[in-house]
């Protein structure tokens, strides 16, 4: 892994929506434009927070029965704490209909003193007055009343959650329309290139919503948008 960003680094990428960012990793050609964010059905269940950076510890749990004690928890704590921070946990739910809540205001409150800033599941939560309340991010499949038998089957390693697979150290950036994985080799020229991506899209914006715009005006900003997306690929692009 990479050497994380300094908090500068990661406040800058919070100026920027979650689109933004998605639209400014695309020039660095490091991906398919498929890959690299969550599908549909993860809500952000407070968008009022704003946007959520951090990096992923990562977890995969069960509710629907009793589980062993086969996690140690002060164990799971230290994997917490060895990912550089701020930290956001990832938690795939096991079960084939989730049933029980991992985080509500017990759990949010742990791990916001483990340095988590929010959780990220597949799964249910709950509480959520409650974890508002301190600032906890949460993004989930649903919400749910009970926690069941919810118990962690293990940690660490990659899991899967809507369609991305999150290795413990990702690092996500996630806010009300959805969640995305950082790659790392691009991470520290992200910032500057989703402010390249902003003021190459103004002046579309910008001609939309004026008394001047017309069709073919538009067509001729787009051939010239096309052009500072060529150039800015090929700064950014390997």
């Amino acid at each position: 892994m990479a050497a994380p960003l300094t908090p500068d680094q990661l406040d800058e990428l919070k100026r920027f929506i979650t689109p933004t960012v998605s639209n400014a990793i695309e020039l660095f050609g490091v991906r398919k434009r498929t890959e690299g964010f969550m599908l549909p059905g993860i809500e952000c269940r407070f968008p009022d927070l704003g946007v959520m950076v951090g990096y992923a510890v990562t977890a995969t749990c069960r509710a629907w029965g009793p589980g062993e004690a086969s996690v140690d928890t002060a164990a799971y704590y230290d994997h917490v704490l060895a990912q550089p921070g701020p930290r956001v946990l990832v938690a795939q739910d096991l079960d084939d209909v989730p049933i029980g809540a991992l985080v509500g205001e017990v759990n949010s409150s742990v791990h916001r003193a483990l340095g988590c800033v929010g959780h990220v599941t597949n799964g249910g939560v709950r509480d959520l007055d409650e974890c508002r309340s301190i600032g906890f991010h949460l993004f989930s499949g649903c919400v749910q009343v009970a926690h069941a038998y919810v118990h962690l089957e293990g940690f660490g390693h990659p899991v899967h959650v809507a369609g991305a697979t999150v290795h413990p150290g990702d690092l996500i950036h996630a806010d009300k329309h959805g969640v995305c994985l950082v790659p790392h080799e691009v991470a520290p020229r992200l910032a500057e290139a989703c402010r390249a991506m902003e003021d190459a899209e103004r002046p579309l914006v910008t001609l939309a919503r004026s008394p001047d715009f017309t069709p073919q005006r538009f067509v001729d900003a787009q051939v010239e948008f096309r052009k500072r997306m060529a150039e800015l690929q090929e700064r950014y692009g390997k």
